[in-house]
């Protein structure tokens, strides 16, 4: 019985092949934009993870500042670190296997008749260490640049692409703004951040140059804190926060005016809410979903109607109300089921192309591919069931008096 219902089921899908199209259409294109959604939102969500991952998950960010609202955030009126804090932090702190300082300001850089804007970071050997960031040709600062605040520069590979194109610019010298600078390293490439930044659009010179020809001042507006290797990061930030507290003299119940960011916590953070915004896109998307099961819901109204003599026959010559049921339950699975298959493989192939535009990888996860399959039955069973139950419940006498 159930082979025969389901002949019955694909003949009559067949015999209106354009309408049954169009029904199917509004199915496909629910589970189209559920799949791409929730692709191209794990597909973030990995990203994400990779590049804070990158920024170096034992690192932490003491910042000036009360209550920040994160990394991003200024430090308002707090007074800067000095380097003094920073040495302090790495000499005095066990689990601290390096701090290293950092003071940055955006800048105009000139080479020849080229300029560009670009981020100019002041600091010194110890942030390759933090960042875990290697140089991938050339050098890192001598000590003897480092004291005397000498023009040298170590350049990101973004920095080194508008300059140089594919040269060497080893020893070239350009210009940062009324500054002189020699470049004496090339940064391993990073590419952009998941804050949206490009970590490779950078130059990295000594503090101590920094401040004296750029800053003005002895500020330092941020330390990076590398933990060592099988130490709480937990008793890291506390011995920090202490440390921190005691050389900026906060008495005993005043609020800290610092603030320190562990990576992994911002990388939490930040999936937290990529898998928000995720199931919030999945969530609308749905909805169009529910649009198309409720076309299939009025075109199997119609088919009813249209096929009312033809349910009274069989009905007239033996057919149990269940096997009508069965007949235009099936039928209308079996449509569902046309546009949760077709609608994944385009969902798919349509994160698969939107991914390689907006650079974020391609993840399949089998469990939403088989909920898109799974809810694209269920519509057809939910939707489908009245008409079916219509059909099923029609007097086979007044079915065939129908014209």
């Amino acid at each position: 019985m159930i082979l025969e219902t389901g002949r019955l089921a694909i003949h009559a899908i067949f015999r209106n092949a354009l309408r049954s199209s169009l029904t199917v259409l509004g199915v496909v294109i629910g589970v189209v934009a559920v799949i791409a959604m929730v692709t191209l939102g794990q597909g973030t969500t990995a990203r994400v993870a990779t590049e804070v991952a990158q920024l170096g998950s034992n690192l932490l960010m003491v910042m000036p500042g009360q209550e920040a609202g994160g990394p991003a955030s200024g430090g308002g009126s707090a007074a800067s670190f000095t380097i003094r804090d920073v040495d302090a932090v790495a000499d005095q702190i066990p689990g601290a296997l390096t701090a290293a300082p950092f003071a940055s300001r955006t800048m105009t850089l000139v080479f020849g008749a080229e300029n560009h804007s670009s981020a100019v970071t002041g600091t010194d050997n110890r942030y390759f260490i933090a960042r875990d960031w290697p140089i991938e040709y050339g050098r890192d600062f001598y000590e003897s640049e480092l004291q005397a605040g000498s023009a040298a520069c170590v350049i990101g590979d973004t920095t080194r692409s508008l300059f140089f194109g594919t040269g060497d610019p080893i020893g070239e010298t350009i210009r940062v703004g009324q500054i002189s600078c020699r470049i004496i390293g090339v940064l391993v490439s990073r590419g952009s951040s998941s804050f949206g930044s490009d970590q490779d659009d950078i130059v990295i010179m000594p503090l101590r140059t920094f401040q004296r020809r750029i800053a003005g001042n002895a500020d330092v507006n941020m330390i990076y804190v590398a933990v060592r290797e099988g130490f709480s990061t937990a008793k890291v930030i506390r011995d920090i926060e202490l440390l921190m507290r005691e050389r900026r003299q906060i008495a005993t119940g005043e609020e800290d005016d610092f603030n320190v960011f562990d990576m992994e916590q911002v990388a939490s953070m930040l999936s937290t809410v990529t898998g928000i915004l995720t199931g919030l896109l999945a969530a609308v998307a749905g909805v169009s979903l529910l649009v198309g099961g409720i076309g299939i819901m009025n075109i199997m109204l119609v088919s009813v109607t249209e096929r009312t003599k033809e349910i009274g026959i069989r009905l007239a010559i033996g057919a149990s109300e269940r096997q009508i049921l069965m007949q235009f339950l099936v039928e209308a699975i079996v449509l569902s089921l046309f546009g949760g298959i077709i609608g994944i493989g385009l969902g798919l192939a349509l994160a698969a192309i939107a991914g390689s535009f907006l650079d974020v990888p391609f993840i399949i996860d089998p469990l939403v591919v088989f909920g898109a399959f799974a809810f694209s039955a269920a519509i057809g069973v939910i939707f489908g069931y009245f008409p079916a139950r219509q059909a099923a419940r029609l007097n086979p006498i007044e079915a065939l008096r129908r014209e």
